[in-house]
């Protein structure tokens, strides 16, 4: 049984609908910050894998419109990136992101590294690395079809979403525990005048949504898709083998920071009509993919993948205590930032703000993290990831 694009966008969004409700009514689920689609869309693909172990009928969707937002969700963060904000963290944020390059590296070496001891293909180790750890849902989806389709691994889309799942459990669980350890241990307070003002909630535009600012919205997405194609054809020509979502990533950048530049527009995109047009993409998408799944594929890796987990949590809990938080500066501003650290380490960015925000709410506020970790964990996270994971394809291939 095949659900055409149609028809499949349309049970997405009921789908998201549902993962909506149980959220609001299911207390654990509000307090792990598991996203909407991960509770309705795991819960759908469950019930779709008793089916086919029951009757041994398999149902299918036609994913094409999930590929087409998934460009959407990645040019929207291009568009955001303006190069003034990027660089308003001033010195924490290098020392961030160079702290999660160096993450990004040594967790794709201990996937990598678990999978061969235990006699697998280095490949699943990298999907059990930064591809779906740091990366979370959005790039283990967005890669998977090249570990399939060029390396054999038929099955990398189940393993890169069952790692994504489980490691936002962890940093969920990660988080604050971490924190409060060095809160406590270290007798930490936060400062009474910290020097920087607001939050990641701050910079976001007051213009009010119209339907002229969503077209407009669309307008600059879609130029920046095309600009994307363009510049996929011109590196697949000298030899590179970018991921479109990448590239369309890239046009977005170069688009946002030099045609307001050039021509008296302002923002090309508004920011509120932006965000919205992007949660849209990131809900539907990441609906259509879990609810997709065949869990069945991946049966015979439960222990693997579970083994890799349980090493990426270790590794992930003595970097942010021994490198993050020296790295940070030792202060109550460093707990909050190793909260976060470990919230995308091997979550998302909501895990993010949601680990730091607890800790924020129970010992004071931390102005400084919450500029600097949305900064990195929103954009350099992306870009630094995408980088690192071509190198280890090329190394591994």
């Amino acid at each position: 049984m095949q659900f055409d694009s149609f028809a499949t966008f349309n049970i997405a969004i009921v789908v998201l609908a549902i993962g909506r409700w149980l959220n609001r009514k299911v207390a654990v689920l509000r307090e792990f910050n598991i996203p909407e689609p991960v509770t309705s869309g795991l819960l759908v693909c469950i019930l779709l894998a008793l089916v086919h172990g029951a009757t041994g009928i398999d149902v299918s969707f036609n994913l094409q419109t999930r590929d087409f937002l998934l460009l959407y969700f990645f040019a929207a963060i291009g568009l955001n990136a303006d190069i003034k904000t990027l660089l308003s963290g001033g010195r924490p944020l290098l020392i961030l992101v160079s702290a999660t390059v160096v993450f990004i590296v040594l967790q794709n070496l201990t996937g990598v590294g678990v999978a061969t001891l235990l006699g697998l293909n280095p490949l699943v180790g990298l999907l059990g690395g930064s591809v779906s750890m740091l990366g979370g849902h959005g790039t283990a989806i967005a890669w998977a079809p090249r570990f399939a389709d060029t390396y054999g691994i038929s099955n990398a889309k189940e393993i890169g979403i069952a790692c994504a799942t489980f490691g936002l459990v962890l940093a969920s669980l990660m988080g604050g525990p971490i924190a409060r350890l060095l809160i406590r241990s270290q007798r930490l307070k936060p400062e009474q005048a910290s020097g920087v003002q607001g939050n990641a909630a701050a910079s976001e535009g007051t213009e009010p949504v119209t339907y002229f600012s969503l077209l407009r919205t669309l307008f600059w997405l879609n130029i920046s898709l095309g600009l994307g194609e363009l510049l996929h054809e011109a590196l697949q020509s000298a030899g590179s083998n970018l991921p479109l979502f990448v590239c369309c990533l890239f046009a977005a950048i170069l688009l946002t920071n030099t045609v307001p530049r050039l021509l008296p527009i302002g923002f090309l995109a508004p920011p509120r009509s932006l965000a919205i047009v992007s949660d849209i993409s990131l809900g539907i998408f990441l609906t259509m993919s879990l609810m997709s799944l065949q869990l069945w594929t991946i049966a015979s890796l439960a222990g693997p993948i579970l083994a890799i987990l349980a090493a990426q949590f270790a590794i992930a809990f003595l970097y942010v205590m021994t490198v993050v938080f020296r790295a940070m500066g030792r202060d109550y501003e460093a707990a909050v930032i190793c909260a976060g650290f470990a919230g995308y380490s091997l979550g998302a960015t909501p895990t993010a703000m949601a680990n730091m925000s607890a800790v924020a709410r129970k010992y004071g506020d931390a102005h400084r993290a919450f500029i600097v970790v949305p900064l990195v964990s929103g954009f350099f996270v992306d870009i630094s990831n995408a980088v690192v994971i071509q190198r280890f394809l090329v190394w591994l291939g």
